[in-house]
Formats: C-alpha cells, sequence, structure tokens
C-alpha cells in the first residue's frame, strides 16, 4: 500500500510538519531582502530563512550565489529613494547596538542565507553588494538550534539574527513592532526544532510514528 503524504502548499513541508500555523505575520518598516544559497532554498526541514521570510511582510526571497547581474536587486541597491545594508560581522560594520540607521530614506537590509563558508564566497563573487554598508549587533545568546551545530557559540541562525536586528530597530525607533509579535517571532522556529528532536527521538527509540508538533 503506497502511503500518500500530503504537504503545505505555503511551506513545502509534510503537513505534520508543518509549523505555518505559528507563524504570525507582520509588516516592518525596513524591507528585509533575503540571499538564499541554493542548498539553503532546498531544505524543508530546517530553513530558518524561509520561515523568517514568511513571517515578515515586507520581505522577497533571492535565491543562488552570484547576485551581480540581478536586474531587481541592482534595482533596488541603485535606487536613490532606498538605505541599502547588509547584516554582515566586521571592523567596519556599524553596530546597531550604539549606532542608528538615520538615514531618512527607505531602509533596506539584506541578510545572506547559508552557512559561513558559502556566505564569504556569496559576498566575494556578487560585486553589486560590496558597496553597501555593513551592519552588525552585539548579544550574548546562544542558538536554540539544538539540531544543528554552529560554527561558535555565538552564532545564531537566520531567524535569530533578523530578530535581533528588529528589536534594536525598535529601540531606536526605526521600527514600532508590537512586543507581542517580537515575543511570538521565534515560536515557528522552536517548534520546528522541537518536531525535528521528537523525530530523533522516534527514530532511535525504534518509534514508527513521528510526534506532530503540539500548539
Amino acid at each position: 500500500m503506497i502511503n500518500i503524504r500530503e504537504y503545505c502548499y505555503d511551506c513545502n513541508r509534510a503537513k505534520e510538519s508543518c509549523v505555518c500555523a505559528f507563524i504570525k505575520p507582520f509588516y516592518t518598516n525596513t524591507k528585509f531582502i533575503f540571499l538564499m544559497h541554493p542548498k539553503e532554498y532546498k531544505k524543508t526541514k530546517n530553513n530558518t530563512g524561509k520561515i523568517t521570510h514568511q513571517s515578515l511582510l515586507n520581505s522577497k526571497i533571492f535565491v543562488g550565489i552570484d547576485f551581480s547581474h540581478n536586474k531587481e536587486i541592482n534595482s533596488i541597491i541603485n535606487d536613490s529613494q532606498n538605505a541599502c545594508f547588509i547584516l554582515y560581522p566586521g571592523s567596519d560594520s556599524i553596530n546597531l547596538n550604539k549606532n542608528t540607521l538615520d538615514n531618512k530614506k527607505q531602509k533596506v537590509i539584506f541578510l545572506i542565507d547559508s552557512t559561513w563558508a558559502c556566505s564569504k564566497k556569496m559576498l566575494r563573487v556578487s560585486k553589486n553588494l560590496h558597496s553597501l554598508k555593513k551592519i552588525s549587533f552585539d548579544h550574548d545568546k546562544s542558538s536554540q538550534f539544538k539540531i544543528k551545530t554552529q560554527p561558535n557559540k555565538h552564532c545564531l541562525s537566520t531567524i535569530e539574527s533578523t530578530l535581533c536586528v528588529i528589536e534594536e530597530l525598535n529601540k531606536k525607533d526605526v521600527e514600532n513592532i508590537e512586543d507581542k509579535y517580537l515575543e511570538e517571532f521565534l515560536n515557528p522556529f522552536s517548534k520546528m526544532v522541537d518536531y525535528q528532536i521528537d523525530c530523533i527521538k522516534s527514530v532511535h527509540g525504534n518509534v514508527r510514528y513521528k510526534v506532530p508538533y503540539k500548539s
């Protein structure tokens, strides 16, 4: 007998692992652009970039490695009405904890969704990103991405990093997001991680069926 699994049309996950019910989308003044490596885009079980995009109404995903000749991205960068930044740590980056993005233009923040090694290559080969001012933030959080090993203690997933950025923008009055949205922002991420942990336990415990999400 063939077991046909049902899938969610929004997140492309199997219905039993869908987290869409926990996503509470909201609008931001800032436009968020996610530059997603093809390997990340193909992931359906633990892609936090897609969840983050679904949570932010003023956001968009572009998939690729070299975005140098992407017409839409170049149009965004070259638009005189936009002030574009890229989230990337470094000695030359603007620390959001200590500085305000006081440019009165429409703020656009690019985020690279990939491994650190691939992120470096994506930034290096995408010549159009070199002109963007880098931004970063300080934090003392540890990633809750328990099913994935981070390069170091304070590395965060895409959705966790995005939340840190929004929190800092909120403090500086660049954003005015209600607390309830920020408090619930990581809920789908947490449910995704919990589900994957349950799956691992089920396999090792010889349990045939996976434990579904619990609201």
